[in-house]
């Protein structure tokens, strides 16, 4: 199995930052691509960022310029920076992480979420 825990959510005004910290531990063989998400009240949840393990990164438009996603292949772990939030960047954000198991289980794990509410 792989766990996921996330940290680092929380309130934070408009124009303001913060950083999200993922870890992935478990039986893990090889760690293919780690990665942000979002779900906001009513909303589908929906990518934010990822990284490949190569390192290819892919942010939605939305976060582009503002977030930046990096991760530590020897450690499992995923951040991504939030600069310049918006109101519209409320949401739980979900990390997600897609693994190749000891026993060859390909594994889709995610974290319980975290909450990120920017308000005045």
């Amino acid at each position: 199995q792989v766990q996921v825990v996330e940290s680092g959510g929380g309130l934070v005004q408009p124009g303001g930052s913060l950083r999200l910290s993922c870890a992935a531990s478990g039986s893990i063989l090889t760690m293919n691509s780690m990665g942000w998400y979002r779900q906001a009240p009513g909303k589908q949840r929906e990518l934010v960022a990822m990284i490949t393990s190569g390192g290819r990164m892919i942010y939605a438009d939305s976060a582009k310029g503002r977030f930046t996603i990096s991760r530590d292949n020897a450690k499992n772990t995923v951040n991504l920076q939030m600069n310049s939030l918006k109101p519209e960047d409320t949401a739980v954000y979900y990390c997600n992480a897609k693994a190749v198991t000891v026993i060859g289980v390909v594994f889709d794990a995610w974290g319980q979420g975290t909450q990120v509410i920017v308000s005045s």
